[in-house]
């Protein structure tokens, strides 16, 4: 692992729980340039895929300022429930993932589902395409109604499941989307209306003071 990384989770069907035998293990994490090398008038890489498979990293910059935009593959990274790599800036960032959810993750979530749902035809779905747009709605209904992404799926895994391997009529899923979709955008939310970008800024100036 390369000596910047300051956080390092697992995401994908392993952090979901909806792993089988065959699945892939998707790692996503969070590195540090060094503060000298933003002086330069080539500015340090925003993002890097590797060194291990299925493996991509942020800049911490970028993933501060994608989190702040209510992203949700960058916001799941910060409640995944299998970390393998943490420094103590790792460790200030998880405290830290409270201030960058806003109820903008009620346009974001549902969005990037209904990005996922226009691609699909119904005349011959991407089943697991269509398994992970429906885990989206219920990750986001979680997060307005909780403050947290649903990440480990819990009671939703069979059904979920049983979408990817094309064992539900698409009507029924196509069901269970809409249900999803409403809820999400009529529920009250615990949500503030805005993250909290001054203690974010803080913690980036000090990663940067850090690595002076």
């Amino acid at each position: 692992m390369s000596d910047d990384m300051i956080l390092s989770v697992v995401t994908g069907s392993r952090a979901y729980g909806l792993d089988t035998d065959t699945s892939d293990t998707d790692r996503r994490g969070v590195f540090v340039a060094p503060t000298a090398a933003f002086w330069r008038l080539d500015k340090p890489a925003t993002h890097r895929d590797g060194p291990l498979p299925e493996q991509f990293s942020w800049e911490v910059e970028r993933f501060c300022a994608l989190a702040l935009d209510a992203n949700p593959t960058v916001l799941e990274c910060l409640w995944s429930p299998i970390v393998e790599v943490i420094t103590p800036a790792g460790s200030r960032l998880l405290g830290l993932r409270g201030a960058f959810v806003s109820e903008r993750a009620h346009e974001t979530f549902a969005g990037y589902a209904v990005s996922q749902f226009r691609r699909l035809d119904p005349a011959a779905p991407k089943w697991k395409q269509a398994m992970h747009m429906i885990r989206l709605l219920l990750s986001g209904l979680h997060l307005v109604r909780h403050g947290e992404p649903l990440v480990q799926v819990g009671p939703f895994r069979e059904r979920l499941l049983a979408v990817r391997r094309g064992e539900l009529p698409w009507a029924e899923v196509d069901a269970w989307r809409t249900a999803l979709a409403a809820e999400l955008a009529a529920s009250p939310s615990v949500l503030p209306a805005r993250p909290d970008r001054e203690r974010v800024e803080e913690f980036l100036m000090s990663v940067r003071e850090e690595n002076l």
